[in-house]
């Protein structure tokens, strides 16, 4: 069962194919209770770009399970759970960044 926080791979589809992609759960475990599915905000190792408010660079990305400088960005996907391989999870004070720009991309509290 993946929680929140974790840091996942996912084969997600993209212009030139699938690609194994890096992702953090988004979704929560009451979601995961009722649902076969989870909520990833993806991940992209092209830090330059992660310029958005929405976004962040991970500053712990080696303890996540991560080989390379990682940033969030605050683009949603939903998968399947089975699809999703658990690689790491995020530090404490990444997860609390991590939530703060989805609080300012999303119309949540």
């Amino acid at each position: 069962m993946v929680e929140p926080g974790d840091v996942v791979t996912v084969d997600f589809p993209g212009t030139l194919g699938t690609k194994r992609r890096p992702a953090v759960v988004v979704s929560t475990e009451t979601y995961h209770a009722s649902r076969p599915d989870v909520i990833l905000a993806l991940q992209t190792s092209q830090t330059t770009k992660a310029a958005s408010p929405t976004d962040y660079i991970l500053q712990d990305w080696s303890i996540a399970g991560l080989r390379n400088a990682s940033a969030l960005r605050s683009f949603l996907a939903t998968v399947p759970a089975s699809s999703v391989s658990v690689v790491g999870h995020l530090s404490s004070r990444d997860w609390q960044e991590v939530q703060a720009r989805l609080r300012i991309a999303l119309a949540v509290a």
